[in-house]
C-alpha cells in the first residue's frame, strides 16, 4: 500500500529499559502550630504557724523542726518572756511575739492569719489554783481564738496523764480508751479536762484538730524529768551542797523506791517530728499516742543516774504518795509519784501507720542523753 502524502508524524522513541518514572509532586505539609509553653504549676502556699509555749522543753525542738520544714513559710512563737530565735540557731522565718495565753487579745493577735495553731503552753508545776487558771482558761482562749481566726488546723499536746493512773486501764493504752484523768494529780486532771474542752469548742467548726498524747518527754534540752526526780528527794533535791557531798562519796547516793512498774520515754525531737507531720496535714486528724521504743523501770533509771533502788510493793508506794500529798510544804514534784504506781504503757501504732511517724530514739538512749543534759545544766 502506498504511503499517504503529507504525513509528517514521527514515531515516539521507545522507553529505555530501567528508566525511573517521574515522581508525583509531594503535597505541601501543613504548617505546625506554634507550641505553647506549659503554664508553670502553682507552688503551694507555705504555711504560717502560730505557736504558744515556744520556750519550754518541747517548744525549742518544735521550732527547729518547723524551721526545717519546706512546707512552713513563717513561724510566730508567743511567750511571756522575750527570747531570741537566732540564739537557738533558728532562721529568720521564726519570729518572737510577746504575749500571754490568759490575755485573749494577745492570743487573737498571734493566730490572726495563721494557717495552723500549735498549742504547747502549759504549767506542769506550781500552785494548783494558779496552774488551773493558766492551763484551762489559757487553753480555752487558744482553742476559741483558733476557731474565730478560721485556721486550717489546731495541733495540741495533751499527755499520757490524760488517761489517768487507774488500775483498771487496759494495757497497752490505745487512743480509744477514755481520758478520765486522776483528780489528785492536777496535771493529769487538767489534761483530761482540756481534751473535753477542745471537743466542745471545735464542735461544728471546720478546724482539723490533731491531739498528741506523749509519754514522759525527755532529751538533752528537756530535763524536767530529771529535775522532777531530784525535786522529789527532800534533802538531796533541796540542798545543792548535800548533793555535792553525797556525789563525792563512793557507794553513797539517793535511793529510789521501785514498785516494778514499767514506764516509757519519748525524745523531744521525735515528738517534734510528729507535730510537724500534723502541721503539714499528714494522716487524719484525731488523737495520737507518742512513745519511743522500749520501756524502763525505776531500777534501770537509778543505775543510769548512779543511784540506788530498792524493791517496794505497789501499795507501799501508794501509801507514800498519799502521805506526801497531805503533808504541808512538800515539793510539788512529789505528785509525780502517782505516775509510777500503775503502768501506763501506750500503743503507738496509729501514729506510725497514719502519720508515718518513725521515732529515732529508744527509751534508754533518750534517758542517757537527758542525764547528760542534766549534768551539763548542773541539775545533777
Amino acid at each position: 500500500m502506498a504511503e499517504k502524502k503529507g504525513s509528517s508524524a514521527k514515531p515516539k522513541p521507545a522507553a529505555k529499559k530501567g528508566a525511573a518514572k517521574p515522581k508525583p509532586r509531594a503535597k505541601p505539609k501543613p504548617r505546625a502550630k506554634p507550641k505553647t509553653k506549659p503554664k508553670p504549676k502553682a507552688q503551694p502556699k507555705k504555711l504560717t504557724v502560730a505557736v504558744t509555749g515556744p520556750t519550754g522543753d518541747l517548744g525549742i525542738a518544735a521550732l527547729r523542726a518547723l524551721d526545717a520544714s519546706p512546707s512552713v513559710g513563717k513561724v510566730i512563737g508567743m511567750a511571756r518572756r522575750p527570747f531570741d530565735p537566732a540564739a537557738h540557731d533558728l532562721s529568720e522565718k521564726v519570729v518572737y511575739q510577746q504575749g500571754d495565753v490568759l490575755d485573749r487579745d494577745s492570743v487573737d493577735a498571734l493566730v490572726k492569719g495563721a494557717d495552723v495553731v500549735m498549742h504547747l503552753a502549759f504549767i506542769i508545776f506550781g500552785d494548783p489554783d494558779e496552774a488551773h487558771e493558766i492551763n484551762t482558761r489559757g487553753s480555752r482562749n487558744v482553742f476559741e481564738a483558733t476557731v474565730a481566726a478560721k485556721a486550717k488546723r489546731l495541733v495540741y499536746t495533751s499527755s499520757v496523764a490524760a488517761y489517768g493512773f487507774h488500775e483498771d486501764n487496759p494495757q497497752p493504752l490505745k487512743e480509744e480508751v477514755p481520758t478520765r484523768g486522776t483528780e489528785d494529780f492536777y496535771y493529769s486532771a487538767h489534761k483530761a479536762e482540756l481534751e473535753a474542752t477542745l471537743d466542745e469548742v471545735l464542735a461544728g467548726s471546720k478546724v482539723d484538730a490533731y491531739v498528741f498524747r506523749p509519754c514522759i518527754v525527755a532529751g538533752a534540752g528537756a530535763i524536767t524529768f530529771v529535775e522532777t526526780l531530784v525535786g522529789m528527794l527532800p534533802v538531796y533535791g533541796q540542798l545543792r551542797l548535800a548533793r555535792r557531798l553525797i556525789d563525792q562519796v563512793p557507794f553513797l547516793g539517793p535511793i529510789l523506791p521501785d514498785p516494778g512498774v514499767d514506764f516509757q520515754l519519748v525524745h523531744t525531737d521525735d515528738v517534734a517530728a510528729a507535730l510537724v507531720a500534723a502541721v503539714e496535714g499528714r494522716g487524719e486528724p484525731g488523737r495520737y499516742n507518742l512513745a519511743g521504743p522500749g520501756a524502763l523501770n525505776v531500777s534501770r533509771l537509778a543505775r543510769a543516774l548512779g543511784w540506788w533502788s530498792v524493791p517496794i510493793p505497789g501499795p507501799a508506794v501508794d501509801a507514800i504518795d498519799e502521805l506526801t500529798s497531805r503533808l504541808p510544804g512538800m515539793p510539788a514534784e512529789t505528785a509525780w509519784l502517782t505516775a509510777f504506781t500503775v503502768p501506763v504503757l501506750m500503743d503507738t501504732r496509729k501514729a506510725r501507720d497514719q502519720l508515718g511517724w518513725d521515732p529515732q530514739w529508744d527509751a534508754l538512749s533518750t534517758l542517757r542523753e537527758t542525764i547528760a543534759g542534766a549534768r551539763e545544766a548542773d541539775v545533777l
